[in-house]
């Protein structure tokens, strides 16, 4: 007879574990609940199956960690399940089974294990150091007021609206991104390559270059005897970049100084006051206090310079103040936030204001990405255009030259 390792709970509240022998899981449940018992989980006392081979292990694919796709994806299918009315512990074996990557699987067998030991779900989600804490919050005051589904389905919208934004964003920009890259080795190639031959079959002949041949070729010079100098000063100039980057002061002035850049600064903007605004009211709708929601936002925000102006209204909000006050600072948060913020306060309906104001502000970004894309698109082809065919122009002077014209 097979065995069955179960979870349940007493009318108590205590935990119990073990392992007995029936025929089918349903005897096991069937045995708890004539103690009295809930049933809280089981499954086999084999637990999860073979050891992983080493050629599986070899797989750089074993080790990537999981995407906030893949988590996203995972919470969506724990609220359909939790709602379908699975136990907590049977829709977490779910997911360990369907997950697409293997780290998120060990992920959810670790949460699981945790689980079973008598940690709540949200402690074992914060140990695993992958989930955002944006749904590490949410969850907590699902278990905590019985509504853990519907918990976790926000959170799961709300990391959609996240990611949709950002590919909106990537994908405006790819296109002519790539086109500036083909353009721009395409006329290395031509400067590099092409030309200088070009020159010495004509000096051979005897004949003298055009001038907008000559002056390609001079840049041409340049590029050839300078390129090394380029390359290092790029790389430095990079490797410096980086650095002040990573440094948590020169990255709050990198991303103050991106607020501020043309086209580029205004959607990030609209991205950081969408996202602030979106996190927080779900946050508070939830039922989870002012303080703690703007700490979980400070996070959420990719933008340091915004988050240091979430943490400033942290302070303000500790010391007795209004929370509209410090989202005021210019060149930061989009100036609606703070009036609106300032009105739902006053009101009493701050998480319906923030909502409205995530949706405003969410309308106005992918208006400005299509905007920026219309103004993208075409700013890219000029330049591309002017540049190839000045290299075109000068190649085929040189050609007509050759040639006696």
């Amino acid at each position: 007879m097979p065995s069955f390792a179960f979870q349940a709970r007493d009318t108590a509240g205590r935990h119990h574990s073990g392992v007995v022998e029936a025929a089918t899981p349903s005897a096991v449940a069937q045995t708890l609940r004539r103690r009295g018992w809930v049933v809280t989980g089981v499954k086999p006392a084999s637990g999860d199956g073979a050891e992983v081979d080493l050629l599986t292990q070899l797989n750089p694919g074993y080790w990537l960690p999981p995407r906030s796709v893949d988590i996203e994806l995972s919470c969506k299918q724990m609220a359909v399940m939790l709602r379908g009315g699975l136990t907590l512990l049977t829709a977490l074996q779910a997911l360990e089974k369907q997950a697409s990557r293997a780290s998120l699987r060990r992920i959810w067998h670790s949460v699981t294990g945790r689980i079973q030991a008598g940690t709540s779900l949200a402690t074992a989600m914060h140990e695993a150091k992958v989930f955002p804490s944006l749904l590490v919050q949410l969850v907590r005051v699902g278990e905590q007021t019985g509504n853990l589904e519907q918990a976790v389905e926000r959170a799961a919208d709300t990391m959609e609206s996240r990611r949709r934004l950002r590919a909106n964003l990537l994908t405006a920009l790819a296109y002519p991104s790539l086109v500036l890259v083909a353009a721009i080795g395409v006329t290395a190639f031509m400067v590099v390559g092409v030309i200088p031959k070009l020159r010495t079959f004509l000096e051979g002949l005897g004949r003298k270059l055009p001038a907008i041949t000559q002056l390609l070729v001079d840049i041409s010079d340049a590029a050839r005897i300078y390129l090394p100098h380029f390359i290092i000063g790029t790389l430095i100039l990079i490797g410096l970049g980086v650095a002040i980057y990573f440094h948590p002061a020169g990255r709050v002035a990198f991303d103050r100084r991106m607020l501020r850049v043309p086209v580029i600064g205004n959607l990030v903007r609209l991205a950081g006051t969408a996202s602030f605004a979106r996190a927080l009211g779900i946050l508070l709708r939830s039922g989870i206090t002012l303080l703690e929601g703007l700490r979980t936002t400070e996070d959420l925000l990719g933008n340091r310079y915004l988050a240091s102006r979430v943490t400033a209204a942290r302070q303000a909000v500790i010391q007795g103040g209004a929370l509209s006050d410090p989202l005021t600072t210019a060149h930061a948060f989009a100036p609606m936030l703070a009036r609106m913020v300032a009105i739902g306060e006053s009101a009493g309906t701050l998480d319906e204001v923030l909502d409205e104001v995530a949706k405003f502000h969410e309308t106005q970004l992918q208006a400005a990405i299509r905007q920026l894309s219309v103004i993208v698109e075409p700013l890219i082809i000029v330049v591309v255009g002017t540049i190839v065919g000045f290299v075109y122009i000068a190649f085929f002077m040189a050609l007509f030259s050759a040639g006696g014209a």
